[in-house]
Formats: C-alpha cells, sequence, structure tokens
C-alpha cells in the first residue's frame, strides 16, 4: 500500500476542568511548514534483507530451465507459497532456512508456518511470461519510498528497474505473506496483552455475580459500526501488492484500566476504492466513559508484532484513569518506533474520541483517510 507521507504533531489542548464534568483533550495532527530534512541512508530491515536474498537465490535457480518454467507457471496463475513448489533439495533447505530467518524479524512463533510468497508483479507481465520469456525476481520493497528496484535474472547479473514504470520483462516478486502474518501477529498481540493485564472490550461479559434485573437491563450495548472507509488515492507502484490493514481500538474499561481491541480490516487492499463492509469497530459493552480512540495500522511486510506488542504494553500500563477521559491515542503512537514514520508506513492515521452517538462521515487526524460510520445496537440472543 502506498506512502502515508507526514510527520505527527499531537498537541494537547488544555482541559477546562472548571466547567465541564468530564472534559476530553483534543490533540491535533499537522504537517510541518518547514521543508523536509535532507535524506539519510537507512540500514535495509532484516526483513527486506531476507526476501531479497531469496529473490537473488531464485533466480539463479532458474538456471535450470524446467525449475523456471514450473515457478514461473505457478506464480501467473497467482501467488505461490515457496515451501510447498518443488525445488531441489538445496533450495528448499534455503527456502526453509529464509523462512525462520523471516519468522523471527517479524517476531512471530516458529509454528507460524510459511511466509515466503512468489508472485507475478503485474497482470500486464502475463503475455511475456506465456511466449517463454525468462523473468527477472525482485523482493518486494518494505519501504514505499523507494525509487527503483533491484532485479536479478537467472545468470546471477542485478538489474535496476524504475519503480514508478511497468518494465516489459516478467517480473517475479518475493513477498511476505502479510495476511498469513498480521493473522498469526494479531493473535500473538491478544495473548501478549491479555497476559499483562489489557483485556478486550469486545470480549467482556456481564459479572458472574450481575443480578438478573440488571442483566435484563443491558441486554446488549451499544458499538459504532463502519459503513464505508476509504483512504487517500495515491499513485500506486507497479511493484507493491496490497497491504494487511488493523485497528488499535482502546478505551478505559469499567475497572479504570485502558482496554484493547484489535480489528482486522482484510478487506481494505487498496487507497482510492471506497468500501461498505458494515463491520463493527467500537464495542462499548465494557467502557467506562462513552468514548474511544482508534489507531490504524498496516502489515506491508516490516512489522516486528513482538516488538509492538511490548511497546504498546508498557506505554499503556502506566496510565491511570484520573476520573476524565484523556484520548490513547498520543499513547499508543509514542511508542511506536520513530523510524516507523520514516521508512516503513505502518502508521495510517487515527481518530480520537468516537463515542456511542458518533455519526457521519469522520475524518482521520492525519487526514489519510474517513469512516462513514453509525451507532448500532448489539442485542443479545
Amino acid at each position: 500500500m502506498n506512502p502515508r507521507t507526514f510527520r505527527r504533531a499531537a498537541v494537547s489542548l488544555g482541559i477546562a476542568a472548571t466547567t465541564l464534568a468530564a472534559a476530553v483533550a483534543t490533540p491535533a495532527y499537522a504537517r510541518p511548514d518547514h521543508a523536509a530534512p535532507a535524506p539519510v541512508t537507512v540500514a535495509a530491515s532484516p526483513v527486506f534483507t531476507t526476501i531479497d536474498g531469496v529473490a537473488r537465490r531464485v533466480a539463479r535457480a532458474f538456471a535450470d530451465r524446467s525449475a523456471m518454467h514450473r515457478l514461473s507457471t505457478s506464480a501467473a496463475n497467482g501467488p505461490v507459497d515457496l515451501l510447498t513448489v518443488d525445488v531441489n533439495g538445496r533450495l528448499g533447505g534455503d527456502l526453509r532456512s529464509a523462512n525462520q530467518r523471516l519468522l523471527a524479524a517479524k517476531g512471530l512463533p516458529g509454528g507460524t508456518g510459511s511466509l515466503l510468497r512468489l508472485r507475478l508483479a503485474h497482470p500486464d507481465m502475463r503475455a511475456a511470461l506465456a511466449r517463454g520469456e525468462a523473468p527477472l525476481v525482485a523482493a518486494a520493497p518494505t519501504d514505499d519510498s523507494a525509487t527503483s528496484v533491484t532485479a536479478y535474472d537467472r545468470s546471477g547479473g542485478t538489474l535496476v528497474l524504475d519503480a514508478a514504470r511497468v518494465p516489459r520483462r516478467p517480473v517475479l516478486l518475493v513477498e511476505v505473506d502479510t495476511e498469513r502474518a498480521l493473522s498469526a501477529g494479531l493473535t500473538m498481540m491478544r495473548e501478549e496483552l491479555g497476559e499483562r493485564g489489557i483485556g478486550q472490550a469486545a470480549s467482556v461479559r456481564p459479572a458472574s455475580g450481575a443480578s438478573t434485573a440488571e442483566m435484563t437491563a443491558v441486554a446488549g450495548y451499544w458499538a459504532t459500526k463502519v459503513d464505508a472507509i476509504r483512504l487517500g488515492d495515491d499513485q500506486e507502484p507497479w511493484i507493491k501488492g496490497g497491504a494487511e490493514i488493523y485497528n488499535i481500538v482502546a478505551g478505559f474499561g469499567l475497572d479504570g484500566k485502558v482496554k484493547v481491541d484489535l480489528v482486522q480490516m482484510p478487506y481494505l487492499d487498496h487507497d482510492g476504492t471506497t468500501y461498505y463492509p458494515n463491520q463493527i469497530l467500537v464495542h462499548f459493552s465494557s467502557y467506562k466513559y462513552n468514548l474511544a480512540d482508534v489507531v490504524m495500522m498496516e502489515d506491508d511486510g516490516d512489522t516486528n508484532y513482538s516488538a509492538l506488542v511490548k511497546a504498546i504494553a508498557n506505554a499503556l500500563l502506566v496510565i491511570v484513569d484520573g476520573g476524565a477521559y484523556a484520548p490513547l491515542v498520543n499513547a499508543i503512537l509514542d511508542a511506536i518506533p520513530t523510524s516507523w514514520y520514516t521508512d516503513d508506513p505502518d502508521f495510517v492515521d487515527a481518530w480520537y474520541t468516537l463515542a456511542t452517538t458518533s455519526t457521519g462521515r469522520k475524518y482521520g487526524a492525519a487526514g489519510n483517510g474517513w469512516m462513514d460510520v453509525t451507532r448500532y445496537w448489539v442485542a443479545e440472543l
């Protein structure tokens, strides 16, 4: 997914405690007026280093025409799990080792499975591939600001391609299976947050000691439903595929402790497209205040889930309910390493203070997208 190039500047407004029973600070994002600093050289991430090495290794394997034909034909029909293809023993061993390094780089358990995929970079390349033209092999960049792409041929040569123009020669991309990575990553994050005492609002049920009258009176809860959503319309480089979008939804629980729900949006593949999911985003079933914050993130290959959940947990565990709602977006964003905002577009946007009464179009604080939301009553069966 495309870069959303901005710098964050969260500014908390003063709290008018004398005039409001529960004042709410409303931070704002702003783009800096000064010129951007001179670009700096950023070391390649462990994820990119791994998949780039795999791309080079697969390209060399194409010296065997039968291997090239097998992999090219499979990739032309859709993404291929590289650990399931029929390759020689040495290449298979190299791919398995690379997958273990990739899992470690993304902070995922060793039993997650294969994250190595091979796909055709662009549909327009199918014809050349069908004619038997030898494809190049490249690693999908984890940095969307890249202006060039390094590709490898079967003789061991290196070619530099323009990231803005689709090449005439077919290109096979080695990339991370972000769908599988996100599913495993969110599962691990939920478990880790739960173990650290940060529960989910969506999973809370009435206490076992609640009276029948209390349970009957509740008989459900209010939620915020997303009717439509759209992210900024940018020009996507030909080499990038869709990213996996998820949301960190946070609010204060009845016990005064922060609650976090991780909500995936698997349909939200491309910028500039409006989606109509009718998806529940915020569950107000166990919030102390009628407010919640949403931070939208994406994994386009480079997210380390182990580091992310530790950073978020450490930041949220020190927040104490002071009797008035305090936005949690800043705490979450401040916990994320600064590098994620420069060479890695993991942060997408943020929505402050959604309430049970929130309806209509809500623009993200960073200006990268909008959601049409409605209040929705979730009734018990």
